[in-house]
């Protein structure tokens, strides 16, 4: 772990490589589990107002799980979360023609309708921040459905942080990757 400004970081995230393989997983991380998306409270009104704009890329399946959960979910602890569909999907989860779950935010941004790409907890993935009071803890999260990434990374080279880099660079700013960068260079 070193430090980064109000950042705790994990080595994980520049040892580790990782590249998603979609043709490999489907992109099972939008479909599997057992939660949503956690957002902040920012980004859960960022939805509130994009819905219109999203909808109609939307499943019907997503259309009912939003309409009768909310654009957004409050869970018992308090966090803001995208809701999901019986329990299983996310409810802004869509599918491509060969059954690869896509994101019906950035497939809205993707063609110009918003300008919001989707919540920064899904575009940092496989990265997970934690916020403290004092701190925010950046960490690599292990997930077997995942291990086909950490193989193509592996064999083209990418490591997690340069996968995420533009996620980083929005969530933390450029100056703060410049030093992410310059760590990794010394490890």
């Amino acid at each position: 772990m070193f430090q980064l400004g109000n950042t705790i970081v994990s080595e994980e995230i520049i040892e580790k490589d990782f590249l998603c393989n979609l043709s490999a997983c489907k992109g099972a991380c939008c479909i599997d589990g057992d939660a949503g998306a956690p957002l902040d409270a920012e980004e859960a009104e960022i939805l509130k107002s994009i819905y219109p704009k999203v909808k109609p890329f939307l499943r019907k399946e997503g259309i009912k799980a939003i309409e009768s959960q909310g654009v957004y979910i409050t869970t018992e602890d308090g966090d803001l979360e995208t809701p999901l569909i019986n329990g299983a999907d996310c409810a802004y989860v869509i599918f491509d023609k060969k059954k690869v779950a896509l994101c019906a935010i950035e497939e809205a941004y993707n063609q110009g309708e918003i300008t919001w790409k989707k919540p920064v907890s899904c575009h940092l993935y496989p990265i997970r921040v934690q916020d403290y009071s004092e701190f925010s803890a950046v960490n690599y999260h292990k997930w077997q459905i995942c291990d086909d990434a950490c193989i193509l990374g592996k064999e083209l080279q990418v490591p997690v942080y340069k996968f995420v880099k533009e996620a980083l660079i929005r969530k933390f700013g450029e100056d703060w990757y410049r030093e992410l960068e310059k760590v990794a260079n010394k490890l």
